[in-house]
């Protein structure tokens, strides 16, 4: 198994009383933790604490995300996310810019994303991005 950047798409499944365990992407996601494939990046831990505010869920969020190996984009990563956008945006696919920032940190750095957003999905037709989708 390779190292997984997990976007907030998933963590927010994670957290929520609503999704089961069972869940393909709360699954794979938990299989990674133990396995200490996890990583993650500012604007996931940023998102997280913006859409869930009660306290006891963000302590949650702190504990598990303080426990993660941080990867923080570098200058090139910027620039990258703003060429990645672009070329996606010329083949018809719109892409909001902090998920642009987090495909090319995923690029950059060799990680597989776990998303359960299908946006990524679509930008993976154009751009070498490693996507985890449920078999």
């Amino acid at each position: 198994m390779s190292r997984v950047l997990v976007d907030s798409s998933v963590w927010s499944r994670f957290y929520r009383s609503d999704v089961p365990s069972t869940d393909p992407f709360v699954a794979e996601l938990s299989l990674r933790a133990r396995a200490r494939e996890v990583v993650t990046t500012g604007v996931v831990y940023l998102e997280l604490l913006r859409g869930f505010t009660l306290p006891g869920t963000q302590g949650q969020i702190r504990e598990h995300i303080d426990s993660l190996r941080f990867i923080e984009p570098t200058r090139s990563d910027y620039g990258g996310a703003a060429d990645l956008s672009l070329r996606c945006r010329r083949s018809g696919v719109q892409l909001a810019a902090i998920d642009a920032l987090i495909a090319q940190i995923c690029i950059t750095n060799g990680l597989t994303l776990l998303t359960a957003d299908s946006d990524f999905l679509h930008v993976a037709r154009d751009v070498p991005l490693d996507v985890w989708s449920p078999a």
